[in-house]
């Protein structure tokens, strides 16, 4: 039997979605996102973050979210600032550019990009006597956890949203795996802090107990586009049974469901790795949530490959590997056992 460790979305749902799925079945709703779940999810979430005046919308996926927050806030000369591991940058199929903007990349450090780098940019470009021939940088992009599963500190974040606010552009966090990341022990962030610190963020429901679905929240209302809910059509982000995100999102957020789970993840990930480190594994980078990074010989690999379902995450050198193993809000000790059993 293979141990799947390669992401956080392998298994369905939760199975309190499931239920609540199962059980709201067969009432009849209004569609595109006007049913009673929704409405009810949209309270328990803004109750959560302490954001009672929030808008908060439904999609489907995690790219066309961001594609869709993206275009409709920057203008036609204007590109998006982000580490050069971001998700835009890397895994979204040049989703950005293909809508007519520029990622705009920054050199990360362990997954993050810099306050000052951000300043020192938009500085440089203010400058530039020629800058009307450059893209106009309109909004900063980030990921919280980043893509190397590391988390920008409280402070960290407090200096990027002081650079955006100084230059009137929005900070909008790719939260794909935000579950994971506030949970995390090295966290020192709640939830309506983290909140307070960009203008738009969204929550990942796909890589965190739902079947599908994330959910945006323009905790600065000055950012929310006209004809919203238009635009994440066009983008085809939207469903005519709206239900379905409305449902899960509402399970999630009842009594605290989508933070409990997304303990497990942490859970079973700081076992995974104490019990690597005791065999002298050496970790590519200090992981804090739900990925962890390890460097092994090309040849165990192989090995391990015939076992476990795992990435490939980077070459190291010319005899090892990075490769990533991803625990989620399913994954079990017994799971984990097997797996240090293997290395």
């Amino acid at each position: 039997m293979t141990l799947y460790f390669s992401n956080d979305y392998s298994r369905g749902a939760h199975p309190k979605v499931i239920e609540k799925i199962v059980q709201t079945n067969m009432q009849l709703e209004c569609g595109y996102g006007f049913d009673s779940y929704c409405s009810s999810a949209k309270y328990k979430i803004k109750k959560s973050c302490g954001k009672r005046d929030a808008e908060v919308y439904f999609l489907v996926g995690g790219t066309q979210t961001n594609a869709t927050v993206i275009r409709s806030i920057l203008k036609q000369y204007e590109g998006v600032i982000a580490p050069d591991t971001g998700h835009i940058s890397t895994h979204e199929a040049g989703i950005i550019e293909v809508g007519g903007h520029k990622v705009i990349e920054l050199t990360n450090y362990e997954g993050k990009i810099r306050a000052i780098d951000v300043k020192n940019y938009i500085d440089n470009y203010n400058k530039d006597e020629i800058k009307m021939h450059m893209v106009t940088p309109g909004m900063v992009y980030i990921t919280f956890p980043t893509e190397y599963g590391t988390l920008y500190s409280k402070n960290e974040l407090e200096e990027l949203y002081d650079v955006c606010k100084e230059n009137n552009i929005p900070l909008y966090v790719d939260g794909a795996r935000l579950g994971y990341g506030l949970v995390a022990k090295e966290c020192d962030m709640t939830f309506n802090e983290f909140s307070n610190l960009c203008d738009i963020f969204y929550i990942g429901g796909t890589k965190v107990g739902a079947l599908c679905g994330e959910a945006v929240v323009f905790s600065n209302k000055i950012y929310v586009p006209d004809n919203f809910p238009t635009l994440i059509k066009q983008m085809g982000g939207l469903l005519a049974k709206g239900r379905l995100l409305g449902v899960q999102f509402d399970a999630l957020f009842t009594d605290d469901l989508y933070f409990e789970i997304s303990r497990n993840a942490i859970k079973m990930a700081n076992r995974l790795k104490r019990s690597l480190k005791s065999k002298n594994y050496k970790f590519f980078i200090d992981s804090a949530t739900n990925q962890q990074f390890i460097i092994l010989e090309n040849k165990k690999i192989k090995e391990l490959q015939k076992f476990i379902n795992f990435s490939i995450w980077e070459n190291y050198n010319d005899d090892n590997s990075v490769i990533r193993l991803v625990t989620d809000w399913s994954t079990t000790e017994e799971d984990i056992d097997k797996v240090i059993k293997l290395f």
